[in-house]
């Protein structure tokens, strides 16, 4: 059985990476358009790496520092020897996912913006397919990670599998270090290019979105791949990790064997093939509106979806056995809570329904208006989320267990996270084709191509703008999800630790002021974390504003078009303020739970876990929310409506997008991984914060 595990996980990873192999060699079969487009594209790519590569040397120092330190734990025995290269090896295939999604995103944007000089449909299928060369490596490196630590961990150092369990959990640790990294500095330099070349050129200047003449315009593009490809691709991976060995360290507290990994293992692994099928529904006709371009996505998805359902229900009966058969339904409870939540996502979202269109609406009164409305509809949009997140935890519960076998309940809300991201391959395709659509109508603007052909990419970036919403509102549902298995590994790695743990667990009452400390500290943290992204964006945009008008100001000719603008000077702007603002707010992330725990000992840290998990998911749903509406009302509106262009209604919705640029692109989405963060970092020291504690 475990032998054939081991198959079927490196099966997976190879179904996954050879699917995005060959869907990115079709990618680049195609043509990337004149010679102008491939200049321009040619810009964005170098952009793009040259952000990475000075990231990767700062996030380098930091994987350094961190290794020697659990690596010192390790020769004091307070942490396992092997904890110190996980580490490495999930901050490594994290970052990985990301850098390989951004190489195809930043190759497939000229060739979006060239097909859709043909039809819209070849637009799509261009961008969908850079977005499942993302999706699928992101998986399969997931499960290649996993695949590898499992055989040498089972095979060659012949470990129980508590020890494997625990192990594995710290390259969870890597990977979500990494993804935050990702997140917070690409996040921050995609808004602040965004925010300076919206202010000056849309609101100030009155130029189009994308204007050549705008001296942010290929910062603006750089910051797509960088923050919407290259973070994102990081984060998902993070998920998709964390939800894998959540389950795995929990079904192993359950079942005291590895039969409990195999079931997460396995559902992974049959979300690639169905994801892998589900790609091939992904198809629309020429003239399709934004509803039929949604529904031509959403067949690919439903149709992984329902193929997942119905496949998981034998491999519980055959791994758990049949006395174990209703743990089906926890994954089953993840999967449509998954669905539920992007769907609230997308009618919160999309311009196709009231929310966004009220939102529009609201611009006719002026900028305060438009601001308020965004903000109400970001906090009434949370109300769906967490009545799912609540069902899906009692469901997963109590058909696991229950109060009669709670390890084995916490197990099952563990299966619920897997089942929420089964389908991440598409899922993920879907979100991250909405970058290359962006870039591929900015490419289209500068190259001065036909008017229709702006057309098809907005209409393929307003749904990009729904379909990365949605695919956040599967991010944050997960890490809420995953947060609370992760939160009951903890106090199962404290039970271990102390040899009065049955008393000392009398000790998580709310009544305990350690607990409630810990509860208020944890609240504050995703806000404080927030706080710290959103003032780094405004920080660093304010520099771009003013380098933009300067170059306005200085360059004579320049908004006439006779000159050119100095493009170089606001991608390294960005780039040097992204890095610099990044390092804070990873750090308070790490360093947190192990300074609560040495002055509040482990009950504060429960509390502190506790704490940052709700506020973190409703913050982050509300942030996410409210953008993506700010976003695609300030579309409707360019669209025709209200006014359309260059109308006091239209710089009303500017503002409201800008101020929705950080919510939705750095802060919220970030808020994920810093409430699973948190939980890893709380479980890889929880023998200091054991031996050490002031409690």
């Amino acid at each position: 059985m475990d032998k054939l595990l081991v198959l079927f996980t490196f099966s997976g990873s190879a179904i996954a990476l050879i699917f995005a192999l060959l869907t990115a060699k079709r990618v680049m079969r195609f043509s990337e358009g004149t010679d102008r487009m491939q200049k321009i594209a040619a810009s964005i790519r170098a952009g793009a790496n040259a952000f990475l590569k000075r990231q990767y040397r700062i996030v380098f120092i930091f994987f350094i520092a961190v290794f020697l330190i659990l690596g010192a734990l390790a020769l004091l025995g307070l942490v396992s020897p092997f904890m110190p290269f996980a580490f490495l090896t999930g901050g490594i295939f994290s970052g990985l996912s990301g850098f390989i999604g951004m190489k195809i995103a930043t190759a497939s944007n000229a060739r979006t913006a060239n097909a859709c000089r043909e039809g819209l449909n070849k637009g799509l299928r261009i961008a969908f397919s850079a977005g499942s060369v993302m999706g699928f490596t992101v998986v399969g490196l997931g499960l290649l990670d996993v695949s590898i630590w499992l055989t040498l961990l089972k095979y060659v150092f012949k470990l129980s599998p508590d020890a494997i369990a625990s192990a594995m959990l710290t390259f969870g640790m890597g990977a979500s270090c990494m993804a935050l990294f990702a997140r917070v500095g690409g996040g921050i330099f995609t808004k602040a290019a965004d925010v300076g070349a919206d202010l000056v050129g849309k609101v100030e200047a009155g130029i189009p979105e994308d204007d050549p003449r705008n001296p942010a315009v290929i910062a603006d593009n750089v910051g797509d791949n960088v923050g919407d490809v290259a973070g994102m691709g990081a984060d998902l991976y993070e998920s998709y990790i964390g939800s894998i060995l959540s389950a795995c360290s929990l079904g192993v507290a359950a079942f005291h064997d590895s039969k409990a990994m195999a079931l997460p293992l396995l559902i992974a692994v049959l979300g690639v093939i169905c994801s892998v099928l589900g790609t091939f529904f992904v198809r629309t006709k020429e003239g399709a509106e934004q509803k039929q371009l949604l529904r031509a996505l959403s067949r690919g998805t439903n149709f992984a979806a329902v193929i997942i359902a119905l496949g998981s229900f034998p491999l519980v009966w055959f791994v758990l056995g049949r006395e174990h058969w209703l743990s089906y339904f926890a994954i089953l409870a993840g999967l449509i809570g998954g669905v539920i939540i992007g769907q609230a996502t997308e009618y919160f979202t999309s311009d196709s329904y009231k929310p966004t269109k009220k939102l529009a609406a609201a611009s006719e009164t002026g900028t305060a208006t438009i601001i308020i409305g965004g903000l109400s509809t970001g906090m009434m949009s949370t109300l769906v989320p967490v009545v799912v997140i609540c069902a899906c935890v009692l469901i997963a519960y109590f058909v696991s267990g229950g109060a009669s076998q709670p390890t084995m309940g916490l197990y099952g809300i563990a299966l619920a996270a897997v089942g929420m991201l089964s389908t991440l391959g598409i899922t993920l395709a879907t979100d991250a084709y909405g970058p290359v659509a962006d870039n591929a109508g900015g490419i289209a603007q500068m190259a001065e191509l036909p008017a229709e052909v702006r057309e098809r990419t907005d209409a393929l970036d307003s749904l990009g703008n729904t379909t990365a919403a949605t695919g956040k509102g599967f991010a944050i549902g997960s890490a809420a999800l995953t947060a609370l298995a992760l939160m009951a590994s903890y106090v199962d790695k404290i039970d271990s630790l102390m040899e009065n743990a049955a008393l000392q667990l009398s000790a998580l009452s709310i009544t305990s002021p350690t607990v409630l400390v810990g509860l208020f500290v944890g609240a504050c943290l995703p806000f404080l974390f927030a706080a710290m992204t959103m003032n780094a964006v405004g920080r660093a945009a304010q520099s771009v504003v003013k380098e933009v008008r300067r170059q306005f100001r200085e360059l004579t000719g320049l908004l006439d078009g006779r000159a050119e603008p100095d493009y170089a000077t606001c991608v390294d702007l960005c780039t040097r303020s992204s890095l610099r603002e990044m390092v804070l707010p990873t750090g308070v992330a790490v360093v947190a739970p192990v300074i609560v725990g040495l002055l509040l000992g482990w009950t504060g840290v429960v509390g502190m876990l506790a704490g940052a998990t709700v506020s973190g998911f409703l913050l982050a749903v509300f942030m996410s929310n409210s953008g993506g509406a700010w976003d695609n009302a300030k579309k409707y509106i360019e669209g025709g409506n209200h006014g359309g262009k260059g109308s006091d209604q239209h710089k009303a919705a500017v503002v409201g997008d800008t101020v929705g640029d950080p919510f939705k692109d750095t802060a919220g989405p970030a808020i994920n991984i810093l409430i699973k963060l948190l939980s890893m970092v709380s479980i890889v020291f929880a023998a200091v914060v054991v031996h050490f504690s002031l409690f």
